[in-house]
């Protein structure tokens, strides 16, 4: 496991708000992200990573035992201030440090047309700013990688480019097998995980935050807007910005070289409101605050929630990533066959405790017999967290046999030295929907 490249910024934050909340602890708590090769492979499907380190975070997700193109970082998950950290997210910006994404970069002219024979997305008629998301699958119809295609808009004296995120744990097995796929088209895939910085603006002050730190007013205007992206300056450097919304409140990822990382994160965490004297403006947050807002907002993650032995349609986001109206690609017949003939055995579904008490991820959920008693297992909870938007409600993401996945359905949980009555709720999102999605 390797250092965190923005390390010492985060440290540094760490001491100034110890000393600015007048000796408030302000720690760093680090985690690794993923386990190396020699430790363990992805679970099953209906298994969860891990148990978490906090009774408000989901786990940390275990990786499949793949080499990628730098070692996997550590990664922060609080400062030990998660009701801020969390308020971030909802009421101000939250900045979280991305280092455990990957960057693709793929160039050429036949790029787009390439892609797109190789996803579950409709790809051809993107333009430039377009962002759209797809899976990539093996023959068997599984998910190799969940991947979020960044078209760039073109820049004077440079390349067409089209940026992919995906996982770090996934980046340079994406790139390896779509690389066997390349015959004679004008298409050159790169990992480029250790080119690019990666930072993440989430919360309603975003927008105010970003040009503060010198993006344009043009850059943020077309940030209007979900699944777009802009090409701009940031903190003095050139910037990739693409609107992503995952956390129930409009979301940023932010693309840079990564020699410029450190000066954009000062850019960002060092603003503080005038009128306001000390107040910040955002707030640097972790993965456990990242994982309440995230599982609040109906978002499931791959590797944590679903992973490399599920089908598309067992996700919960079969319609954010996958068109029925496109051509062939690796493992269509598969979620074609799905589509028209059948059922999965499994699903993803979103669960709502009765009683005040959380279960843990990997614990089983089990069918409510005729008497009120836990029945056959069904299925596993994948990630949990007590939701401050809905009163500190239980909830939970979990993996179950498609015939209990049905909204309303009645479930039992382990939880707390207890039992939890879980009910499945419509969709995956706690928080009231919006007219936007990815």
């Amino acid at each position: 496991m390797s250092a965190n490249p923005l390390q010492p910024e985060h440290e540094r934050y760490a001491r100034v708000e110890r000393v600015r909340l007048g000796g408030v602890p302000v720690e760093v708590e680090w985690m690794p992200y993923g386990v190396g090769a020699a430790e363990q492979v992805a679970p099953a499907a209906t298994t969860a990573p891990a148990t978490p380190t906090s009774a408000t975070a989901a786990t940390a997700p275990t990786m499949p035992a793949v080499p990628t193109s730098i070692e996997p970082p550590e990664i922060v998950a609080g400062y030990g201030l998660l009701e801020l950290e969390y308020a971030a997210f909802r009421r101000g910006a939250a900045v979280m440090d991305m280092a455990h994404r990957g960057t693709i970069a793929v160039r050429g002219a036949d790029r787009v047309d390439f892609l797109n024979r190789m996803v579950t997305q409709e790809l051809k008629d993107m333009a430039n700013g377009d962002v759209r998301a797809g899976f990539w699958l093996n023959r068997k119809g599984r998910i190799e990688a969940d991947l979020l295609f960044v078209h760039v808009p073109d820049v004077d004296g440079m390349p067409p480019l089209t940026l992919v995120d995906v996982d770090i744990h996934d980046a340079a097995r994406t790139v390896a097998t779509l690389h066997s796929f390349l015959f004679a088209e004008d298409v050159q895939i790169t990992d480029e995980s250790a080119l690019w910085g990666r930072l993440a603006v989430h919360g309603p002050e975003g927008a105010a935050l970003l040009s503060n730190a010198g993006v344009e007013d043009a850059a943020l205007e077309a940030l209007n807007h979900d699944a777009r992206c802009v090409s701009c300056t940031l903190a003095g450097a050139a910037a990739v910005l693409a609107r992503r919304d995952q956390c129930g409140s409009p979301g940023v990822e932010i693309f840079l070289p990564r020699e410029a990382v450190g000066r954009a994160w000062d850019a960002l965490v060092s603003q503080h409101d005038a009128h306001d004297i000390g107040r910040r403006r955002a707030r640097p947050a972790g993965w456990h605050a990242y994982n309440i807002a995230r599982i609040e907002a109906g978002t499931p993650l791959h590797h944590v929630d679903f992973g490399p032995d599920n089908l598309p349609h067992e996700t919960g986001i079969l319609n954010a990533r996958t068109s029925f109206k496109k051509g062939c690609y690796p493992g269509q017949e598969v979620v074609a066959r799905m589509e028209s003939l059948g059922k999965p055995k499994q699903r993803l579904v979103a669960l709502r405790m009765t009683e005040d008490a959380l279960p843990t991820s990997g614990s089983p959920v089990f069918e409510r017999g005729a008497d009120g008693e836990p029945g056959n297992p069904v299925g596993a909870i994948t990630s949990s967290t007590l939701a401050p938007m809905l009163g500190a409600a239980s909830v939970a993401f979990a993996m179950v046999r498609t015939a209990h996945s049905e909204p309303g359905t009645v479930l039992l949980v382990p939880a707390e030295g207890g039992r939890a009555t879980a009910t499945v709720q419509a969709g995956l999102r706690f928080l009231p929907e919006r007219t936007e999605s990815t």
